[in-house]
């Protein structure tokens, strides 16, 4: 079976040799040492002013919205993971959908203002699979109604904006650090800002409130273990690594497409962007083209994903209008297999499948 992904794993025993000093310690958890020296080394390599380790990337959404204290509703996209709209909602939130860009997936910035009224109080924005949003405007018009932004940036680890990552652009951005994503610690996420009151607000709510003997506002369990610190500094110095194969292989479907003239839309990266491969999504002509390639894959025990799918406008518990964009793209695409572990071989043999499924069908 090749999966659409599978996690990276360190040499066992640079792992094993940190799990060594959690042991020696015997400090488990409670912004333990290896905590510590992640948020800094991560820190330094994104070049952020402020890092906080979390539980997991939908904590880090939850938080950014408590420490900005919004309430009402708030504009975002219909096309990314549930999480960017279930953890408004879990705050109380009411979410206001805006449709999607064709060609970068991304929340189509020109449609925002329209749907600002005086009940919203921000504007969550996916950089959809690692693919910058249209930040200038984004800012803009945030800047003109007074809104904060918070990027969902669960996909941008390694991405870079003209020359700065992309957890440097909104007021909050967020981060996925779960064991699907290119760098990771098995379960973790992360929330980077540039406001010190805010970066505090979030410190005091990830562990439960606490300042001290004290309690400062509502908080909650958010914060993660040595036993995943761990993880993380193992994977750290093999990230320009896995970034580098990931390019290659993303890379090597392309030219097969390319030289087989197959009719598959690709997501187009926005200017003066340093990508990561996060993933490798194609978009099909017809939603019964994407099943067929689906049917063949699987037959041959190849596992692809339909990320993402459903458009979230239409997921039960919120109100919208129809999202034609973003209900398009859901119905017609594909995540791929790209992982670190994957092989040229691997990449070509899927290659195959899907062109022949096309050719044929």
């Amino acid at each position: 079976m090749i999966p659409v992904t599978k996690p990276f794993l360190p040499p066992k025993e640079e792992f094993d040799e940190l799990l060594n000093e959690v042991w020696r310690r015997n400090w488990l958890t409670n912004n333990g040492p290896l905590i510590n020296q992640l948020e800094l080394k991560l820190k330094n390599y994104l070049e952020v002013p402020h890092f906080l380790i979390v539980l997991n990337g939908t904590i880090a959404l939850q938080l950014a919205f408590k420490a900005l204290q919004l309430k009402g509703k708030f504009i975002t996209t219909p096309f990314s993971y549930i999480a960017t709209v279930s953890s408004g909602a879990w705050e109380g939130l009411e979410p206001i959908f805006v449709d999607v860009d064709a060609d970068s997936f991304n929340i189509d910035a020109n449609k925002i203002e329209e749907k600002i009224t005086d009940e919203v109080s921000c504007i969550v924005a996916t950089h959809v699979f690692g693919n910058p949003c249209d930040i200038e405007k984004i800012d803009q018009i945030a800047s003109k109604y007074d809104l904060p932004v918070i990027y969902d940036a669960a996909h941008c680890f390694g991405a870079n904006y003209k020359g700065r990552s992309l957890l440097n652009y909104g007021d909050v951005s967020t981060l996925s650090l779960h064991a699907t994503k290119l760098y990771h610690m098995v379960e973790g996420g992360a929330v980077t800002t540039k406001d010190p009151e805010v970066l505090k607000a979030i410190a005091y709510a990830r562990n439960f409130g606490h300042k001290g003997d004290t309690f400062e506002g509502v908080g909650t369990n958010g914060k993660n273990s040595e036993f995943h610190a761990a993880m993380g500094l193992a994977n750290f110095n093999h990230i320009d690594a896995i970034i580098t194969k990931r390019k290659k292989l993303s890379q090597l479907y392309t030219e097969v497409f390319e030289q087989n003239e197959v009719n598959l839309q690709r997501q187009t990266i926005r200017p003066n962007t340093d990508y990561n491969y996060a993933y490798y999504p194609v978009l099909f002509e017809t939603h019964e083209d994407l099943l067929k390639v689906q049917n063949d894959l699987q037959g041959n025990y190849i596992q692809p994903r339909r990320y993402f799918h459903p458009s979230l406008n239409t997921i039960p518990y919120v109100k919208s209008d129809e999202m034609i964009v973003s209900e398009s793209l859901s119905s017609r695409i594909l995540c791929l297999p790209l992982f670190h572990d994957l092989t040229e071989s691997d990449v070509e043999y899927i290659s195959r499948i899907l062109i022949r499924a096309l050719k044929y069908r």
